[in-house]
């Protein structure tokens, strides 16, 4: 075990490590860096989705749905969508809305922990693979109605999606004059060096990610993350104990779904435009494997989940290019196909020498030893 000044050591070892990674990243290109920010974004739903299925036990499939509310509801303020579909509204805004992200996260993630109350009340008494069953259900719900809201109202532009969609501004005070910091442009330092947007955003996402861990953390360790954690082990036990299962349950829901809608306003505003298509089943999947592959319940091992689900793909697809497998193969086999097969092969062979995951908890799965006479 390491003492508390070890601990101090390792932290700003590791902070420095994670602040410098971004700028070695951009030298090799973009494309990296990317990737260090699309593992930043899933490693913040994988800690929402943690609190539903490591905390509380309760399988959700549909958590997808909540990375796309908070995506649509920051791609309508920060996109001329309404102006042009909307005549009242261009009047009442001319200019477009402008929000500040000091607005769009607490907005996002109170709109997204309604919805996700709302879908935690209707399933308050069922379990397992019920409970899948309906969750999954909400999320390709939400899914159709983004597809399909186009008429007779144009509210989502249906399959088309948002375009244009303004980058986060940091740091912005109208009243005072002060411009701030576009997240969506290049910032020069020299004349010989600058940094570039995906870096920038990189900070963001890191910053996020930092405050909630230190949310889950506290959760965990407070008395709410352990009446969780009784209705995980045994909902009847925890019950006949006076837990109240049903706000224990409902507030599980709520504040998952906060963290999908802030990561889903982050994904819209770091990728300029959202689409039906980026939020389909498999993403929930994923997200579900990122968590019980990492270690359900653990944060260290959902984290280290997230990073590698959500990077191998990626390193896999630059790794085909390289290589030209497809040339190689004579047309056989393809690039894409091969990376899905090895991923699948990753899991399969991680989940059965490591059932309980990469990085379980200690306390998951104890069981009583007998008392020596």
């Amino acid at each position: 075990m390491m003492n508390k000044h070890n601990k101090v050591v390792v932290g700003v070892l590791a902070a420095l490590a994670l602040a410098i990674l971004p700028l070695l990243l951009q030298q090799a290109g973009n494309f990296w860096v990317r990737i260090a920010d699309s593992a930043l974004l899933y490693v913040l739903l994988a800690l929402g989705l943690n609190i539903v299925v490591g905390y509380a036990g309760l399988l959700d499939l549909g958590f997808v749905a909540f990375f796309a509310i908070g995506a649509y509801l920051y791609g309508l303020m920060a996109s001329p969508h309404l102006s042009e579909n909307f005549p009242w509204f261009a009047q009442m805004f001319p200019h477009g809305l402008h929000t500040s992200i000091w607005l769009v996260i607490p907005l996002a993630a109170a709109v997204a922990g309604t919805f996700g109350i709302l879908l935690g009340a209707p399933t308050l008494k069922l379990r397992g693979d019920y409970l899948a069953i309906v969750t999954l259900g909400f999320g390709e719900i939400i899914r159709v109605f983004l597809n399909n809201l186009d008429h007779p109202v144009n509210l989502t532009n249906g399959p088309k999606g948002l375009g244009q969609i303004e980058s986060i501004t940091v740091g912005k005070f109208d009243a005072l004059g002060v411009p701030g910091l576009n997240l969506g442009k290049r910032l020069d330092i020299t004349d010989d060096y600058s940094i570039n947007s995906v870096t920038l955003y990189y900070y963001l996402f890191l910053a996020l990610v930092i405050v909630s861990i230190v949310i889950c953390h506290r959760l965990e360790v407070s008395r709410i993350g352990r009446a969780w954690m009784a209705i995980r082990e045994d909902e009847i036990a925890a019950k006949a104990m006076g837990i109240n299962t049903r706000n224990m349950k409902l507030l599980a829901f709520g504040m998952g779904a906060t963290f999908g809608g802030v990561a889903g306003t982050m994904f819209a505003a770091f990728q300029g435009f959202v689409s039906p298509e980026s939020f389909s089943l498999m993403e929930s999947v994923m997200i579900v494997a990122m968590v019980v592959l990492g270690g359900i319940g653990h944060l260290p091992g959902v984290i280290l989940g997230a990073i590698l689900l959500s990077a191998l793909p990626e390193v896999l697809r630059w790794v085909s290019g390289v290589f030209d497998l497809q040339a190689l193969t004579g047309g056989r086999l393809d690039a894409s196909i091969l990376r899905q097969l090895l991923i699948a092969l990753a899991m399969i062979i991680v989940m059965l020498l490591r059932p309980r995951g990469l990085w379980p908890t200690r306390e998951h799965g104890k069981v009583l030893q007998p008392v020596a006479k």
